[in-house]
């Protein structure tokens, strides 16, 4: 990854209605001192819920996630049944991911450019057909592990525009003001469907086989095209649009350059999306090579790491201010847990640890993902998330392979704890260097009762200046 900017690095002018409705960035010292309050807007956690269209929108993602999550399990042991490899399944999530790495940053500027409730059916629509298409070649039983590749290049072909366009058109469904919490809801959305994907997909596995979970995830796509023909476009709030023009991508990357609000988020995504998200690889591994179990015991594990990513979900939902700090422990201590995991002994503790796994890399998922979108011009906004999509799932391709290739040769502890070390060390290294940046030093609190650290101005005049900004 790529080295941001310096501390004297001016952000980039952001909207004057989004800044005027929204608690926006915070000033980069008194986000890392992690003294600015967390309150809650009125309206609680589900707030975004009351605006009909996102309720819509929400519905339908809860169908077609809940669809996408069993077709990933089901996915993940056919091809792992086919070849017996667990390379080969981190080939087929490369090859799922590669076209994010290739074309990212082109799918931002035609969410930038177009309408995006449009592009949101068309990409809707070809992704069903995709899951439609893996159905009926398993269920003929013609199924090779070349078509299963082949459809997973395609899924992620359609999935370079689906990606940055559901990102933003979430602003215009809800508004800037509760921006956030439906981040944060899209996320615990997207995990509770993965407590009933998974487990759902199991049992179709082991009683039918792999391609009724396919059918089932073809037709779930249904239910969001539903939706979004539903949705009054009256009540969509407009957002500028980007005009066409050579040089927008470059535009793009030297607005994400120049803002350290956006960077060094993106910077430790991309590491942790590269290195320590390769769950398909390691659980299934775990369970065939480890627990010596079967398709069930995969389902559940990944159903354990969705009921502590529901609640990382949901308990980012509840806050309007995302700190530095808040990003950068969660980065860490997820990094931890992945490698403690790693090397213990007995099932029932590797299955309950994929609980706070969970919940820590939904915190930090969360915390990025808003902060970013939060600190980004809305006519920059599908750019920088196609940018951040680019390499939170782009980075697979190099990381899912090597990662399968270390775990078959050296066994799926070695793999799980390589990738819980980078991630720490990622996260480390940030934090790090955020502190650096901003002037600051660590010092231990014991205000409060007990021991935390908190990052304070080296000189008595930028204390002075944190009090005035804060």
């Amino acid at each position: 990854m790529s080295t941001g900017p310096g501390a004297d690095s001016a952000p980039a002018p952001k909207n004057p209605a989004d800044s005027a409705s929204v608690p926006g960035p915070v000033p980069d010292r008194a986000v890392a001192t992690g003294d600015v309050p967390q309150g809650r807007t009125k309206g609680g956690t589900f707030r975004s819920l009351k605006v009909r269209n996102y309720r819509l929108f929400a519905t339908g993602a809860m169908i077609s996630n809940t669809g996408t999550w069993m077709s990933r399990i089901a996915q993940d042991w056919l091809v792992l049944s086919l070849t017996g490899s667990s390379t080969a399944v981190g080939i087929t999530t490369a090859l799922q991911f590669l076209p994010m790495l290739l074309f990212g940053l082109y799918g931002g500027v035609i969410a930038d450019r177009c309408p995006r409730r449009r592009l949101l059916l068309i990409t809707q629509t070809a992704l069903g057909l995709c899951g439609l298409a893996l159905a009926a070649l398993t269920l003929s039983g013609h199924v090779q592990v070349w078509h299963v590749y082949l459809i997973a290049f395609l899924l992620g072909m359609v999935t370079v525009v689906d990606n940055p366009t559901r990102q933003v058109f979430v602003n215009e469904m809800v508004g800037p003001k509760d921006l956030r919490n439906a981040v944060s809801l899209n996320s615990a959305n997207f995990q509770s469907a993965r407590l009933v994907g998974p487990a759902v997909a199991g049992v179709l596995i082991t009683a039918v086989g792999s391609g009724w979970a396919f059918l089932i995830n073809g037709l779930s796509f249904g239910a969001p095209i539903i939706g979004l023909l539903m949705m009054r476009t009256s009540e969509l709030h407009t957002v500028k649009r980007a005009p066409r023009g050579k040089g927008q991508l470059r535009e793009g990357l030297r607005y994400v350059a120049g803002n350290p609000d956006l960077i060094w988020p993106i910077v430790l995504v991309g590491f942790i999306g590269t290195f320590g998200f390769n769950f398909p690889i390691w659980l299934s591994a775990f369970a065939d090579d480890v627990f010596h179990a079967g398709p069930g015991t995969y389902g559940l594990l990944n159903t354990l790491i969705a009921i502590g990513s529901v609640t990382g979900a949901l308990l980012a939902a509840r806050r309007v201010v995302a700190r530095r700090r808040l990003l950068v422990g969660a980065a860490l201590m997820f990094g931890v847990l992945e490698m403690v995991a790693a090397v213990t002994p007995y099932f029932w503790l590797f299955a309950a640890l994929m609980v706070p796994i969970g919940i820590f890399s939904l915190t930090f998922n969360v915390t990025a993902n808003s902060s970013v979108q939060l600190a980004t011009d809305p006519a920059m906004r599908g750019r920088v998330m196609s940018l951040f999509m680019m390499v939170f799932v782009g980075g697979t391709p190099i990381g899912g392979p090597l990662v399968g290739w270390l775990t078959d040769t050296c066994g799926a502890r070695i793999g799980f704890a390589a990738g819980g070390l980078v991630s720490a060390a990622a996260a480390a290294g940030v934090g790090l260097i955020l502190v650096r940046a901003g002037g600051l030093r660590m010092k231990l609190d014991l205000r409060r009762g007990h021991p935390r650290v908190v990052f304070v101005p080296r000189a008595p005049e930028d204390r002075k200046q944190l009090a005035a900004t804060a």
